[in-house]
């Protein structure tokens, strides 16, 4: 769920700006999956921007205190995570801690990284939504620890139903920054993309497994 317009208009045009975001319709990407993809998302180039990384920043950290007033810890996912994470915590002046996908295989096997206590609530921090798999799975191990998951704030989602479905199965509420639809706005306003492949993007999301990259 967006919760500000205006941000997300904003945060989508940072986005884009810096390369975080590639949109290439006619050039499309192949994700692991094997899906041909027109949208590349990489929201780890943002901390190389202090300008940027700080805007996000304050921006989550906002909607944490909106959304959940002061949780006790800030949770990030392993890796990509982890830095934005962090600032969000160091913002509201609270603890961090990280979930890595599994157990270390050496040491002391830590799956949560830092200092956690059972019944502490806590909000995670994700870059970037898909299906939600990956980011359902840090929650799953925070509960499993015996933490109340208060809900999850992400910079970018590309709002497939599926991670709709996914969320709302296992009961995380997810806000974020922006989405699909606002990049795809932002993007035809600033002439990063013609209205044309605005349509042909629209068309991807839909069916991403079968999505066909050719502009009629």
């Amino acid at each position: 769920m967006i919760l500000n317009k205006e941000t997300a208009q904003k945060t989508a045009e940072l986005l884009l700006q810096i390369n975080a975001i590639k949109l290439q319709p006619q050039n499309p990407f192949t994700w692991a999956s094997g899906w041909k993809s027109p949208i590349y998302c990489d929201n780890r180039i943002t901390l190389s921007y202090p300008t940027i990384r700080n805007y996000l920043k304050e921006n989550l950290a906002k909607q944490v205190e909106v959304l959940y007033g002061k949780p006790d810890i800030i949770a990030g996912v392993a890796t990509g995570a982890i830095g934005i994470g962090a600032l969000v915590a160091d913002a509201l002046g609270l603890p961090f801690c990280y979930v890595r996908p599994e157990a270390k295989k050496h040491g002391r096997q830590n799956k949560i990284e830092g200092f956690v206590q059972p019944n502490q609530h806590v909000v995670i921090v994700e870059d970037l939504i898909s299906t939600g798999n990956s980011s359902l799975m840090a929650a799953k191990a925070l509960q499993e620890a015996n933490l109340h998951v208060k809900g999850m704030l992400a910079i970018f989602t590309y709002g497939f139903s599926v991670s709709e479905e996914n969320f709302n199965k296992n009961n995380i509420e997810l806000h974020t920054l922006s989405d699909y639809d606002h990049l795809l706005q932002q993007a035809e306003k600033s002439s990063y993309i013609s209205s044309v492949e605005k349509t042909l993007l629209s068309t991807w999301r839909m069916d991403p497994a079968n999505w066909n990259p050719q502009i009629k």
